[in-house]
C-alpha cells in the first residue's frame, strides 16, 4: 500500500571532496591554534565550530521523488526545498561547469544545489524558473521524475 509520502525515488549523494575540504580546514584551524602557543581562543573556537558545522551541513544531498512532490535537502535536513510535481515543466540531464562549484549558488543556468561532481538534472519549474540539482544518478532521477509527472 502506497502513501503520498512514500518515495518513488530516494538517493543520497555523499560529497567526499566537501568532507575532505572541511576536515582539511579543521586541521588548518587546529594548526593555527597550536602554532601561536596561546591555546584555543574565542576566534579559533568560532572558526573551528563554523568549519565543522558547514562540513556536516553540506556533506550530503538527498533527493526524493514522492507521489506528489520533489524534495531535496543537504545534510541532516538543512535547506530543504519542496516542489509539487505539477509545477515541474521539464527535466533534463545536464553537465555543470567546474566553475559553478558546489553548494548552493546562483549560476547562468539558475540555482544550483550540488555537493559533488558535474552531473545534474535541470528542472524548469513553474513560478520558480530553472534550477539544477547535482547528482551522481542523473538518469535515474530523470526517469523517476518523468514517471512521477505522468498523470495516473
Amino acid at each position: 500500500m502506497s502513501t503520498n509520502d512514500e518515495p518513488r525515488y530516494e538517493h543520497t549523494q555523499v560529497g567526499y571532496v566537501t568532507i575532505g575540504a572541511g576536515l582539511f580546514g579543521l586541521l588548518i584551524v587546529g594548526y593555527g591554534i597550536n602554532a601561536d602557543g596561546k591555546g584555543i581562543g574565542v576566534g579559533s573556537s568560532i572558526a573551528a565550530g563554523a568549519m565543522g558545522l558547514l562540513t556536516v551541513l553540506f556533506s550530503t544531498l538527498t533527493v526524493k521523488v514522492t507521489q506528489d512532490e520533489l524534495i531535496f535537502y543537504f545534510g541532516p535536513g538543512f535547506w530543504t526545498k519542496r516542489f509539487p510535481l505539477d509545477d515541474i515543466l521539464s527535466a533534463d540531464v545536464v553537465r555543470t561547469s567546474p566553475l559553478a562549484g558546489w553548494g548552493i549558488r546562483y549560476t547562468f543556468h539558475g540555482w544550483l544545489y550540488n555537493v559533488s561532481g558535474l552531473q545534474a538534472v535541470e528542472l524548469e519549474i513553474q513560478g520558480e524558473g530553472t534550477i539544477r540539482i547535482g547528482t551522481d544518478e542523473p538518469e535515474a532521477l530523470k526517469r523517476a521524475l518523468d514517471a512521477a509527472m505522468v498523470p495516473v
